[in-house]
Parts: C-alpha cells; sequence; structure tokens
C-alpha cells in the first residue's frame, strides 16, 4: 500500500458500493473492496463486521434521529403525525445527504433477497425505536407500535420510488405516502 490517506471508511464504503454494482454483491469479495479502496483486508475489517455491513452503516445515527424526530413533534401531533415528522427529519438530515449512495444500496438489496430481508429486520429496529418514542410521549403501546410499523411501510414505498429517481427530493414522496396511507385507513 501506498500513502496513508485518510476516511478509510469512507473509502471502503464507495469501493464496496461501486463493486457491488458492477459485478453483483456475491461476486465481490472483501479482497477487491480492500485494494479498489486502498487499504489492507484487515483495516476492512478494523470498520466492518463484513462485507454486508458496509451497507447497513450508519443505522445507529439514524435511529437517534427517529427517536429525536418523535420527540420533537410538536404535542399535538397524532401518533402517525409524529412518525411523519421523524421521517421527515431523517430524509432530510440522512437519507438526502447519501441519495446517491442510497440510490445504489438500493438496488444492490433489491438484487440480492438475503440483504432484502436484513433490510426488513432494520426496518423493524427503526420501527421499534420510533414506537418506544412514542409511547414516551403517552401513546398505548400497541398503538404506538401500528402508528411506527404503518410508517415503515410509508417510507418503504417513498423510498422505492425516490430511490428509482421519480424525484430528486424524498420529502415530497414520504408526504404522498402518509397521505395514501390516510386515505386508505379512512373508513
Amino acid at each position: 500500500m501506498g500513502r496513508w490517506e485518510p476516511n478509510a471508511p469512507g473509502r471502503l464504503t464507495v469501493a464496496a458500493l461501486d463493486l457491488y454494482v458492477e459485478r453483483g454483491y456475491e461476486q465481490t469479495t472483501v479482497a477487491e473492496i480492500a485494494a479498489r479502496a486502498g487499504v489492507t483486508e484487515r483495516t476492512f475489517f478494523r470498520h466492518f463486521a463484513d462485507k454486508r455491513e458496509v451497507l447497513f452503516d450508519g443505522s445507529s445515527g439514524l435511529i437517534e434521529l427517529l427517536v429525536d424526530g418523535t420527540a420533537s413533534a410538536p404535542a399535538d401531533a397524532s401518533p402517525l403525525e409524529a412518525v411523519q415528522v421523524a421521517l421527515e427529519v431523517a430524509a432530510e438530515r440522512f437519507f438526502e445527504q447519501r441519495a446517491d449512495f442510497a440510490r445504489k444500496r438500493q438496488r444492490v438489496l433489491a438484487a440480492n433477497p438475503p440483504l432484502a430481508e436484513r433490510e426488513l429486520m432494520k426496518l423493524t429496529t427503526f420501527a421499534t425505536a420510533m414506537a418506544s418514542a412514542l409511547h414516551d410521549r403517552g401513546v398505548p403501546a400497541a398503538a404506538a407500535q401500528m402508528a411506527a410499523e404503518a410508517g415503515m411501510v410509508a417510507l418503504r414505498v417513498a423510498f422505492s420510488r425516490w430511490a428509482e429517481g421519480e424525484d430528486e427530493r424524498l420529502i415530497p414522496l414520504l408526504r404522498e405516502a402518509f397521505a395514501n396511507l390516510r386515505a386508505t385507513l379512512a373508513p
């Protein structure tokens, strides 16, 4: 390896994602990711447990945004409105800041069912965190879980459309998904 360069985790993430898109997730090795990033395999494993983790890094920061967004929703917001506020905060401060990564990542997940399954588990973790934040706001546990899970459905629909390039911004698509959700649930 040549001279040390900063931001090994960022370079590894870019290298991995580019290789996953070019060659496929299953066909890409950690050695190839490390080589493209200009680091050793040992450096890779200092930052990521395995090649899947490159795709799921940053979840703790996202959970924090979702919990804070839920907690900071207006006091008179319904549980679903509080979830929407949290997801809009996450869209602006997390997803839209990483748009290129998010869109490429979505393609990789869609092409690999085991990774898509892991993504669903992450979404469940997000819903659980938001449900807990709703419960802290005084929402009964069952209603909090329902609102958080419904929010994840709206997020998946909006995110899928955004990742396919339907809109430059995720927030308008989230708002549309929540409006459709409310219309579907209305009597």
